[in-house]
């Protein structure tokens, strides 16, 4: 194919709107694969938004691997980019491509054996070079990231020959990320050492948006701990104050505050990222994206009602409680009054037949009967108010008692 054919219709692309931007290239993506033929021209930047050249060859690639998904593939295209691209605009085409790429074709993935046959080829093909080995790599660790294979990612980032071949590129903040995902998502990590690698990908500087998104779908994808909504929830907002622009963080942000139960914050931020999807969705798997995002706000809207259901029943428990509580209150005092009562009355009669008994019977002087009937009066009268002194020494501690193990409403699971 004509380069300066090329060039022309791309350059008459980018002066027009996007849409015709997007149908020119992927017109001239299409027409590559049928030649069988690799993007002749370079590229000038890594601005996926306006650059034509590069958006061009996005196209081309993604066609390329979603038609043979595999690393040799990566391979091909990491070579075709380290000759075709500036320098400079390396580290953020190769995080775009790798990461992206692997989105699209994360139901392709490689065994073991097909991989190790295709690193040796790679490594022969590629005079062992470490940036197409990387690349190729972080292309399938991407896949094994979307499937949520953590062991089996954890295990391919630290003894795969491909991984190995890397070199130096071990060390980036990517791949720390990646070893932190992993690591978060396996159940025989600690808690602690994924967090080490987490704030040690998060915490590398410059902070890219590649890096950002893999730390905090390790947050989301985590095995449970404590804490873990809250660290979503804010290091998303981080995500957001760096990139406002951006779908999949408003995303992430509701994702956590969800978790967190700030329900009318997650609604707003997860309808914010169904407003942005659309302004580059002709670039992305808009659909997916978009019935994720859906899923998120209905979750939202669901336990939003079901904290209000919660809330409400929690309401009425401590009506009923209250009332229950009233009516104890009244059944002490009932029972107290009616021990006086019956203390007071039993008290009176005992005098009563006393008095009658001293009076009727025996030959005492009336000097002895009437000393005898006092003496009586005031044993009857302690016993009574003893009687009456206990029952309300006892209401009084049952009472404490209610005061003090009574539960708090608010212990409750809701």
């Amino acid at each position: 194919m004509d380069v300066a054919s090329i060039n022309a219709r791309l350059g008459q692309a980018a002066s027009v709107d996007s849409r015709e931007l997007d149908r020119v290239c992927e017109q001239i993506a299409a027409e590559l694969i049928d030649a069988n033929v690799e993007p002749p021209f370079r590229i000038p930047t890594a601005d996926f938004d306006v650059d034509a050249w590069l958006i061009c060859a996005d196209r081309y690639w993604r066609r390329r691997l979603l038609d043979a998904p595999t690393v040799e593939t990566a391979a091909r295209c990491a070579h075709w980019l380290y000759e075709h691209a500036e320098a400079p605009t390396h580290p953020h085409i190769v995080e775009k491509w790798t990461m992206g790429y692997a989105f699209i074709t994360r139901d392709n993935i490689e065994s073991r054996h097909d991989l190790t046959l295709a690193t040796g080829r790679i490594v022969e093909a590629s005079g062992g070079s470490a940036d197409v080995c990387s690349f190729a790599a972080l292309y399938h660790a991407g896949k094994l990231r979307m499937n949520s294979s953590f062991d089996e990612l954890r295990q391919f980032l630290e003894s795969s020959l491909l991984a190995v071949a890397a070199g130096p590129h071990r060390d980036t903040p990517l791949f720390t990320a990646l070893r932190a995902f992993a690591a978060l998502g396996s159940p025989t990590i600690t808690t602690a050492h994924a967090l080490e690698l987490f704030d040690g990908a998060w915490n590398a500087l410059p902070r890219t948006r590649a890096v950002l998104d893999v730390c905090l779908h390790a947050l989301v994808e985590a095995e449970e701990f404590p804490g873990q909504g809250e660290l979503l929830r804010d290091r998303a907002a981080l995500a957001v104050m760096d990139h406002p622009n951006d779908h999949l963080f408003r995303y992430r942000l509701a994702h956590g505050q969800r978790l967190c139960g700030d329900y009318a914050d997650a609604k707003a931020s997860i309808i914010a990222a169904l407003r942005l999807l659309p302004a580059i969705g002709s670039r992305i798997s808009f659909g997916t994206l978009q019935e994720q995002y859906r899923l998120e706000r209905t979750m939202i809207d669901n336990e939003r009602r079901l904290a209000e259901l919660a809330d409400g029943q929690l309401a009425r428990w401590r009506e009923q409680d209250a009332a229950n509580r009233d009516v104890r209150r009244l059944l002490q005092t009932s029972t107290v009054r009616a021990i006086e009562l019956v203390s007071v009355f039993t008290a009176a009669i005992a005098v009563s037949v006393g008095s009658i008994q001293v009076t009727l019977t025996g030959d005492m002087s009336f000097h002895d009967r009437a000393l005898l009937l006092v003496i009586l009066g005031a044993v009857l009268l302690t016993f009574s108010i003893a009687i009456v002194a206990g029952t309300w020494y006892i209401a009084g501690r049952h009472q404490s008692d209610l005061t003090d193990t009574s539960p708090d409403p608010d212990d409750h699971p809701r």
